[in-house]
């Protein structure tokens, strides 16, 4: 083959790519497009607005019950305000996920209701979205056993197997997210999984045994 007709398919085919890559970079938007280096910052209420729901569902999944899904999830936000200015294009779901399960170990691990400190002068509550709080709490319900299983394991255990399964990250990324060992979060994945095997088998086991009159109850 002549190698002008090479030069010319090759050209051809950088283009098609860098075409397509255009494309892509034109679809993204928000904090997507910041992270990309396509964008600005959205505003406060716009972020807000944007990842209110993805932060409340994993502060549920989490603590377990509405309330301390709440508090974690504007503790959060309030966290996410005072860092913002020092925010350097990544991976912003990622930096939300590593911020919301971290103040929720630190909670658990202080054996206590998440506190919530003075807001600055300058703060604006997390805005209500379109969702009433009854269908927040329901978008991020899981299945009632599931839900009796996540609550019993230790919260380590419960934080990287809800980021895994629920969430969808990988290994890797929960292991930057934690800060932790590879090995670490397969271990803690593995073990996790392990004993919500076993307690989803007892409750079955438990519902199975009940008198059909408290069933049909």
């Amino acid at each position: 083959m002549p190698e002008r007709v090479k030069s010319e398919r090759v050209s051809v085919g950088a283009s098609r790519e860098d075409a397509a890559s255009a494309d892509v970079t034109e679809q993204l938007s928000g904090t997507a497009a910041f992270d990309a280096g396509v964008g600005e910052m959205p505003s406060w209420s716009e972020l807000v607005q944007a990842h209110a729901d993805s932060v409340y569902g994993l502060a549920y999944r989490l603590t377990g019950n509405q309330q301390d899904a709440e508090d974690l999830t504007q503790e959060t936000f309030m966290r996410v305000f005072r860092s913002l200015k020092s925010y350097r294009p990544g991976t912003f779901e990622g930096w939300l996920h590593r911020i919301t399960t971290n103040l929720f170990l630190d909670m658990v691990r202080h054996r206590q209701v998440i506190r919530m400190e003075a807001l600055p002068e300058n703060y604006d509550r997390v805005p209500g979205t379109l969702k009433t709080p009854e269908q927040a709490v329901d978008d991020a319900m899981l299945d009632p056993d599931l839900e009796i299983a996540l609550a019993e394991l230790q919260p380590d255990y419960r934080a990287v197997v809800v980021l895994c399964d629920v969430v969808g990250l990988t290994y890797e990324e929960i292991a930057s997210t934690l800060g932790l060992k590879m090995g670490t979060v397969r271990s803690r994945i593995h073990r996790a999984r392990s004993s919500l095997r076993a307690t989803l088998e007892r409750l079955e086991k438990e519902r199975q045994e009940l008198p059909e009159s408290v069933t049909a109850g």
